[in-house]
């Protein structure tokens, strides 16, 4: 044995044992012949760093890949970076713009060099913090969704899918971010709370047209006024009778002069506002489809901003001039202005402080507004062409596989969110205008001539696509679509370039898309990408062996962005569901509940709390608090107090290695025929079969807490005081064997101290990450009932005891006598038999049995017997009784002025729930506070 240190300092063991377990490939040892259990980490991306939603899901995922490692299983856990391309873009650019430098200043092969440098220099800092957190990840195949392999998986689906039909490029409305001028998913969106207006406006109708009340204008409202100047239509609702006679009928937009018709269409509310909505169906997602309903096709949808949302000559040529060029914000301002001039804006009346009516040109509103969250910029629906997947189509199999059961998504609650996104899923927008990432392998080309040559119609702006996985193959591709050998057919570095030389020289040319492929679109293929797809089985051996994945563990907030998409792409590509089980968890949160943000200023940094308590504290406090379903309140007192168990438990391996017990030498648990050794060893073995029951069902905090209770609880508070005095070879060998058990259930939650303490206890074999989890039936203690009700009444026992001591001040020192009363022979028995424990636990100096005096007695009843131990010699009885009711009557006055408060239905309404939840708490407590004082002077009689 090595002598452990007096104190617990877990920085002192964290990095030692990390390094010496990756350094010998124990994360995942060799098992050729074992069962595989698999499972891959949701990316993080190779920008970030370590943030307390990581530490939540990778300590789950870590849970179980030690959990199944231990079992014997062939435990695989993938572990990668994604390549983030709008994060690492505006790294590398923000470094670049230091220098006095810009992107465009630099060919985009020149750029992607300095990517890879700055990967290469910075990238991936948080593979390190995994680290420091305790993940067992397989880092010899750590993976990149920019290495070569992964690549190759990437191009062959996009070639894939847009040869089956799946995989197309259409104009729709994007949420177009201004200031990285490219399009973005909805994930990187966030709404905020935004000052604005909402201003009215008179839509003159055209040609004399009224309607039924005699005016000659409909009144519409919007927070944009800017988007006038690409109106195409108003919407009413079919059924409101008020403009039932003017739908078909066309408005003359004040501004522009543009003529559009008024049409019917259920998306205009009758009960909001004027019950008319002015649609813009290139600049918002509702007016979008309002007007595809309308007949209006996207190509012919106006577009009146450019990338830098700045306002440009819509398709009709009727914006303005004094508009063109304006920021899309100053355009807003000179709409209202040219409208208010023509006497189109309609004033809202407002009043003053003194209660007069007082005009206003908009409505005051907080308006729910979208922006970029890496640029701070407002998005913009913005009508460009983009390569969507067909994900309707991919959905249905995915959504069966659900269904069926080959997908079992835990918590059960789930499925209902994801069967009504799967069921309204929209086309998968997958371009991004970006330089870093996958580039989309398609290349475009002059459209052929029915009657020979090539043209180019700069009105539709439609080229030819030639979608490939490699440029000979578009070559190939163009060759045969121009009638020309692929050699003839020229590769141009951009559009211009290639139109040019294509219209106006001898050589014919083609080009490649600009754009690249959004990074949850190569994600979804993670776990068989990984495991060496597109390779055959016989080639990629781990395919074969670990595909499907046996566990996704994911934030409940990623489930449409990666899990469904990873759930279609595994289907379609694989045949196969990419996991058999998905595990949703909840956000971590402050500890007030709220949702943890930079500009609250309530942040956590998880490696903060390691340096404070160790990753094992942190770790067992993730797991403890993850209940299905809920989010986890951060509470740094709770993480503090796992650091407190884990020197609990460092102290138990102390006492137990001063007092000759060491490393058990067997799997099994010795035999044994001291009651106490036999109900530790069928407590040891309920435990082992508790954990198995909740790790099964995913239950991770009914895991932590069963080995946790039984730790402090059982073993600690009891096992050991309970064999103190008595330590003999058959509780040597017992006592070594349960700390064994208890280092090997505990190691998936806390790693560190349990490797630090196995291998301090003896010499080992083999570390306690490769040992073997607690074999459960064919040993001995399995079913103990008698030797577990007898502890149970001896803990009860002397339970009882030491807090009616306390109760009634009686000197910590004192040793009492106790009267046994009405005790059945198997108490008298079991008296007997504990006599040491009693006398040594509770401070019991004789037991008796008879006829005992309760005057000046404390009294208490355990089972059918009544223990009577007299305390007139040792605590002034008057005294006594009066403390205790005095301090009974103090917490009598707080419980019923908590019960008024709680029966006011004005506190309990109006208050913030976390104050009610409090006093309802604080109730509780002063009422059994209450109860307890009471059984207190009932007992001194």
């Amino acid at each position: 044995m090595t002598e452990l240190a007096k104190t617990f300092d877990p920085a002192a063991i964290e990095a030692h044992w990390y390094a010496r377990w990756e350094k010998e490939g124990l994360f995942r040892p060799d098992r050729p012949g074992a069962v595989p259990f698999t499972i891959v980490n949701p990316p993080p991306n190779v920008t970030g760093s370590l943030h307390i939603g990581h530490a939540l899901d990778n300590t789950l995922q870590d849970v179980m890949v030690r959990y199944e490692r231990l079992r014997g299983k062939d435990a695989l856990w993938v572990v990668g970076t994604d390549h983030a391309g709008i994060a690492t873009q505006m790294v590398v650019e923000r470094q670049m713009n230091a220098q006095g430098q810009k992107r465009t200043d630099f060919t985009r092969d020149q750029f992607i060099d300095k990517v890879w440098e700055w990967k290469a220099e910075s990238g991936g800092a948080i593979t390190g913090q995994l680290r420091r957190l305790g993940c067992s990840m397989d880092w010899s195949r750590e993976q990149f969704t920019m290495d070569p392999h992964f690549t190759r998986a990437v191009v062959k689906v996009f070639v894939d899918l847009h040869r089956q039909g799946l995989l197309y490029r259409d104009k729709r409305l994007v949420n177009w971010d201004p200031g990285l001028k490219t399009a973005i998913s909805d994930l990187e969106v966030e709404t905020r709370e935004v000052k604005g207006g909402f201003w009215h406006f008179r839509y003159p109708l055209a040609d004399g047209v009224r309607l039924d009340d005699g005016r000659d204008y409909i009144e519409v409202a919007t927070t944009r006024p800017e988007t006038m100047l690409a109106d195409m239509a108003v919407a009413v609702n079919p059924a409101d009778p008020r403009y039932a006679s003017v739908i078909g009928k066309e408005i003359l937009q004040p501004i522009t002069g543009r003529r559009f018709r008024i049409v019917a269409d259920e998306h205009a509310d009758p009960e909001l506002g004027s019950g008319a909505v002015k649609i813009t169906p290139g600049h918002d997602f509702n007016d979008f489809e309002v007007g595809k309903r309308a007949g209006i096709k996207p190509g012919e949808m106006l577009n009146m901003l450019d990338a830098d949302a700045r306002v440009v000559q819509t398709a009709d040529g009727l914006v303005p001039d004094a508009f063109l060029g304006l920021d899309r914000f100053e355009a807003r301002a000179l709409v209202v202005e040219r409208m208010k001039e023509q006497g189109f804006l309609i004033p809202h009346v407002a009043k003053d402080k003194d209660g007069n009516p007082v005009e206003q040109d908009a409505e005051p509103r907080t308006i729910q507004t979208p922006y970029g969250d890496r640029s701070g910029v407002v998005i913009e629906p913005w009508l460009t062409d983009q390569w969507y997947v067909d994900a309707a189509t991919l959905a249905k199999p995915a959504m069966e596989a659900v269904r069926s059961g080959a997908i079992e998504i835990v918590p059960k609650t789930w499925e209902k969110t994801y069967f009504n996104w799967m069921e309204n899923i929209q086309p998968w927008c997958v371009s991004r205008q970006l330089w870093w990432g996958h580039r989309i392998p398609a290349w475009y080309g002059p459209k052929r001539r029915a009657e020979g040559g090539i043209e180019y119609d700069n009105k539709t702006g439609e080229f030819e696509t030639f979608v490939a996985e490699d440029e000979a193959t578009a070559r190939k591709l163009a060759g045969d679509y121009y009638g020309v050998d692929p050699s003839d057919v020229g590769i141009a570095n951009d559009f211009a370039k290639g139109l040019t030389r294509s219209l106006f020289t001898s050589e014919l040319s083609i080009w490649r898309d600009e754009d690249v492929l959004d990074t949850w679109f190569s994600s979804a293929l993670w776990p068989f990408a990984t495991l060496g797809w597109p390779d055959d089985e016989a080639t990629a051996p781990l395919l074969a062996k670990h595909y499907p994945n046996d566990l996704l563990i994911s934030g409940f907030d990623i489930l449409f962005f990666w899990d469904a998409r990873m759930a279609m792409q595994g289907i379609q590509f694989m045949k196969d569901v990419p996991w058999k089980r998905l595990y949703l968890h909840g956000l971590v949160r402050a500890a007030d509940g709220q949702k943890m943000s930079k500009s609250k200023g309530n942040v956590v940094d998880p490696l903060g709390l390691i340096d404070q308590y160790g990753a094992d504290a942190l770790r067992f406090f993730m797991a403890a608090m993850e209940s299905q379903g809920r989010d986890i309140k951060l509470d740094e007192k709770r993480v503090e107090g796992y650091r407190n168990f884990a020197t609990k438990l460092w102290n138990a391996a102390r006492f137990c290695q001063a007092n000759g017990i060491g490393a058990s030498a067997t799997l099994r648990a010795p035999a044994a025929a001291l009651t106490v050794n036999r109900w530790i060893i069928a407590e040891t073995l309920a435990t082992v079969r508790a954990l198995d029951a909740a790790l099964a069902d995913l239950r991770f905090d009914e895991a932590a807490n069963a080995i946790y209770h039984f730790v402090w609880n059982r073993f600690c508070d009891w096992y050991l005081e309970l064999i103190k005095g008595q330590i003999d070879d058959e509780t040597k060998a017992v006592a070594g064997w349960v700390l064994d058990q208890i280092l090997v259930m505990l190691h998936p939650f806390m790693p560190f101290v349990t490797e630090e303490l196995w291998n301090a206890l003896g010499t080992r074999a083999y570390p306690i990450i490769i040992a073997r989890w607690p074999l459960v039936e064919g040993g001995a203690g399995t079913d103990d009932t008698d030797a577990a009700a007898e502890i149970d009444w001896l803990i009860r026992l002397v339970g009882e005891i030491r807090a009616a001591r306390t109760e009634l001040g009686v000197p910590p020192g004192a040793r009492l006598s106790a009267v046994v009363q009405d005790a059945s022979a198997l108490t008298a028995e079991r008296l007997e038999r504990q006599a040491a424990a009693i006398a040594r636990l509770a401070r019991i100096a004789e037991v008796s049995h008879g006829a005992a005096d309760a005057a000046g007695a404390l009294q208490i009843v355990v089972d059918e017997a009544t223990y009577v131990l007299p305390i007139g010699d040792v605590v002034d009885l008057a005294g006594e009784r009066a403390r205790l009711a005095k301090t009974r009557d103090a917490a009598a006055k707080e419980r019923d002025s908590l019960a008024a408060r709680l029966a006011n239905p004005a506190f309990v309404e109006r208050a913030k729930p976390e104050a009610v939840d409090k006093a309802r708490a604080d109730h509780a407590e002063k009422a059994a506070e209450v109860e307890r004082l009471e059984a207190a002077l009932a007992r001194l009689g």
